[in-house]
């Protein structure tokens, strides 16, 4: 005589911050959070995506002796948590020559089902189909008496999937992801899931890693969805934590039993919780534990030297002030202030004498030419050698401070204030530059470690943009206004859009050439920059990828 089945079943969903290759840390936190589970009366624990290797992985993943060392943790996992719930969690798995992105089901001391991931993908961060094989589309899995399926990420955005588990017993589902943030990324997913809900009837645990994996941010955000769509839960993105969720069966099958809705921030906090939050993980991931960056005076590093305190703290950060002739008195001022409202240490360091014995040494060679681009760029590759040394001495991290605007047209010194090891605003333009400054001088939020107030002076924020690197400078020289760049930057790069699209919303053509010209003569400059958290779908990097050799140019 078959057992009844149960009335209530209690998922625990570990929304937690893995390391891609710290396979031992990483089973570490997957046994805290089942022994969690076990002391709250679950069933079963559930964790994200690929989890015991960290996510993405990449190529690393391929690697045999590392793929072998994630299964056999996985494997030793199910002994260490064979009394008390289940254990699901992601990791790779080996069938033949075949590589699998796998979903592992551990109970009575065993693994005893792998759901293998069907539909890879093949688009802007993700390379799978280069590194896994496309398992076969399954069935549900059985704990207890109840029968589970597990779309794994990609496989919940496809409607086949959910329906092929649903037409074969799934009872609800549990989605692991690995899903990195974009700006809007909440509002896609919750959209694709309730179409899952809708077409399948069931409900559905969403479950997301949190966590920064060199650019890509993992935002959290976990939620349960039941039929017809409505909201039956929310767990708070970027946090790490467990939330215990309990499904009922009643006439019409399970249901989630709603629990609490975390509130989800604005766009502008989302990002700035991005920036610091790929900071404070790029360091404590690599090791690191203390910045330096060179503290102009002008906006951008003011919002980078904001952003490394909010994330380590004033005492882990240096700010240093290379000041050469061109240097004005209000840059000065203004960067002394930045550091003395952020509480940060803050260095002197004029480059004139370097400066000056570098020109002399270079005389005889440059003896019947001009002064140009040549010597400006002599100041900045300066600083950036005296910023290193300082990094080398020090054992501190250099952040660099270009914007997205500036990386985009090469308006950076390969060598000089390209140098360093991380650039918070990579990939923000210089238009949303200046709305995070403002946006920060008036909200603070218990995971910034800096002070609240106006931390930028809104002086620094009015005064027109400058390199500084000859007399009476202005951005304005040599680029577009800002707000006139960045919306034709947004097309070309963002939007993909062609030359003449770009024209035909009143932009000049001439302009618009210049700019496309400058963004492709600039990739070789992108190639050798430092990484950055990702911001949206057209992040450099793997978002976008094009060649640095390309004759190519738009001919609309």
């Amino acid at each position: 005589m078959s057992q009844t089945p149960p009335d209530r079943f209690r998922v625990t969903l570990a929304q937690l911050n893995p390391t891609v290759g710290d396979i031992d840390g990483n089973a570490e936190q997957a046994f805290s959070a089942w022994a969690a589970a076990r002391d709250a009366g679950a069933d079963m624990v559930a964790l994200p995506e690929m989890f015991i290797a960290g996510y993405n992985a990449q190529d690393l993943v391929k690697k045999p002796v590392f793929h072998q060392a994630a299964i056999a943790a996985i494997e030793t996992l199910a002994v260490r948590c064979a009394d008390g719930p289940a254990l699901a969690i992601g990791g790779p798995w080996i069938e033949g020559a075949e590589l699998f992105n796998a979903y592992h089901i551990c109970r009575g001391g065993k693994v005893t089902y792998r759901v293998m991931k069907h539909e890879l993908p093949n688009e802007t961060v993700f390379d799978e189909v280069r590194v896994f094989a496309p398992g076969p589309l399954g069935g549900p899995y059985s704990i207890g008496d109840v029968r589970i399926g597990s779309p794994v990420c990609e496989d919940a955005w496809h409607a086949e999937v959910a329906e092929t588990l649903a037409e074969t017993g799934a009872e609800f589902l549990i989605v692991p992801n690995g899903s990195p943030y974009y700006r809007g990324k909440m509002d896609t997913r919750v959209n694709m899931m309730v179409a899952r809900v809708i077409e399948t009837e069931l409900p559905l645990l969403y479950l997301n890693m949190v966590g920064g994996q060199d650019d890509q941010i993992f935002d959290g955000g976990s939620f349960g969805l039941n039929p017809g769509g409505g909201l039956a839960f929310q767990m708070p993105v970027f946090d790490a934590g467990l939330a215990h969720v309990d499904l009922e069966r009643g006439a019409d099958g399970w249901r989630i039993v709603p629990g609490e809705k975390a509130p989800l921030p604005d766009e502008w906090e989302q990002d700035y919780r991005v920036m610091v939050t790929g900071l404070r993980d790029y360091m404590a991931k690599t090791g690191f534990k203390k910045v330096l960056l060179g503290l102009s005076g002008g906006l951008d590093s003011a919002i980078v030297a904001t952003i490394a305190v909010d994330a380590l703290g004033a005492d882990n950060v240096r700010c240093v002030m290379l000041p050469s002739e061109y240097t004005s008195g209000a840059s000065l001022e203004h960067a002394k202030d930045v550091a003395e409202r952020l509480g940060c240490q803050y260095d002197f360091v004029p480059i004139s004498q370097g400066r000056t014995a570098i020109t002399e040494t270079l005389a005889p060679l440059f003896d019947g030419h001009a002064p140009d681009l040549t010597e400006e760029n002599i100041q900045s590759r300066l600083r950036g050698l005296l910023l290193m040394a300082m990094s080398n001495k020090f054992g501190e991290m250099l952040l660099t401070t270009g914007n997205k605007s500036e990386v985009a047209v090469g308006y950076a010194t390969i060598y000089g204030d390209m140098a360093g090891g991380y650039n918070p605003i990579k990939e923000m333009y210089k238009t949303r530059v200046f709305q995070t400054c403002r946006w920060r001088n008036a909200n603070h939020r218990d995971w910034m470690m800096g002070p609240a107030g106006e931390v930028i002076a809104p002086a620094i924020i009015d005064k027109p943009p400058s390199a500084e690197l000859r007399d009476d400078q202005k951005d304005a020289d040599s680029l577009p206004p800002y707000e006139v760049l960045d919306a034709i930057l947004e097309q070309l790069i963002d939007r993909d859009a062609s030359v003449a699209d770009t024209v035909a919303l009143g932009f000049d053509r001439d302009m618009v050439k210049k700019v496309e010209h400058l963004i492709y003569i600039s990739e070789y400059k992108r190639f050798q920059a430092a990484p950055g958290p990702r911001l949206t779908k057209h992040s450099f990097w793997l978002d976008r990828r094009y060649p640095i050799v390309n004759r190519w140019r738009d001919p609309t």
